[in-house]
């Protein structure tokens, strides 16, 4: 299958390619992107994450994450694979000099269960600027994260 952002340029417009390609984008055009009610559940977490993280609340962050052995979480000097070897590393993180300031937060729903969030983050006192990304998805259990990735960059 070919994502969306393939050159069609170079598909002769009579093929079944293009065809797939033009039907993929008209279904995302068509697709429920950013749904009010759930940016809102969305968002709802997502702060409910950032609060948790600045006051190291390890039981609210755990809960936030999809337990699962395929739960994945690359730090800014770690690769975490699966739900308790990111427990492991909230455990043993410092639990001081947590707070943060976001800026350019974008959160975007794809249909009822899907979403992404972005963020970039300042710490006082550093010169690097952190960035981080979620997949969330809303489980039987309510929105959860599946994915995420922390890096750090200078300012």
């Amino acid at each position: 299958m070919i994502g969306p952002l393939f050159d069609r340029t170079v598909l002769d417009k009579d093929s079944h390619l293009a065809r797939t390609v033009s039907d993929e984008n008209n279904q995302m055009k068509n697709a429920c992107i950013d749904h009010l009610a759930v940016l809102a559940e969305v968002t709802a977490a997502f702060y409910r994450y950032e609060q948790a993280l600045i006051g190291n609340d390890i039981a609210v962050l755990d809960a936030l994450f999809w337990h699962d052995k395929r739960t994945v979480r690359f730090g800014a000097g770690e690769d975490l694979y699966g739900i308790d070897a990111i427990r492991e590393f909230r455990q043993n993180r410092p639990s001081v000099g947590l707070d943060r300031k976001l800026k350019n937060t974008v959160i975007t729903t794809f249909g009822e269960d899907t979403a992404v969030a972005s963020t970039e983050f300042y710490r006082e006192g550093s010169t690097r600027v952190g960035r981080q990304m979620q997949t969330w998805v809303k489980l039987p259990c309510g929105w959860r994260i599946v994915a995420a990735h922390v890096s750090l960059i200078a300012e």
